[in-house]
């Protein structure tokens, strides 16, 4: 059931970015520096990073390899309005797909991550899918706002 959540909330961020441009979606309305090709990006890199990285304890893919996040906390935020449409949904679509396997793989939503969070406690897969629920939910309601100010499209 959680992962069938996590699926509504995914699919309702691709279609915020259906039929537009790139240009469309690297557009920006003040005050805000959120664009929708950059929150595409973003959710691309929480899916790889949650349930490949840190539950799973596989590497980082490319391109997150080697960026300094200190220095660019917002990396994926501004490149992703330098990447075409489809490759910014071909990779959400397959990160959330290798999300999925990590999922069907895993023994049961009690089993814990390889990696730790900041307080040395390894996370279940349980929270892991809740995490991305949040996350993923709370961007789908920046994406209908950016939506809306692009062209005027709202709803699910």
């Amino acid at each position: 059931m959680l992962g069938q959540y996590l699926d509504y909330q995914r699919e309702t961020i691709l279609s915020k970015t259906d039929g537009l441009t790139q240009e469309q979606l690297a557009l920006k309305h003040a005050p805000s520096e959120l664009a929708l090709a950059g929150l595409l990006y973003h959710l691309a890199l929480v899916e790889e990073n949650w349930m490949e990285v840190r539950f799973s304890g596989l590497p980082d893919r490319e391109p997150w390899v080697g960026i300094d996040w200190e220095s660019d906390p917002n990396w994926e935020f501004r490149t992703g309005c330098e990447l075409k449409p489809d490759d910014l949904r071909r990779r959400y679509r397959e990160a959330c797909e290798r999300s999925r396997q990590v999922l069907a793989d895993a023994a049961d939503l009690d089993q814990l991550s390889v990696q730790p969070l900041r307080d040395g406690q390894r996370f279940s897969l349980r929270w892991a899918l809740l995490h991305l629920i949040e996350e993923t939910a709370r961007h789908a309601g920046h994406a209908d706002f950016l939506r809306e100010a692009i062209d005027g499209v709202v709803g699910e």
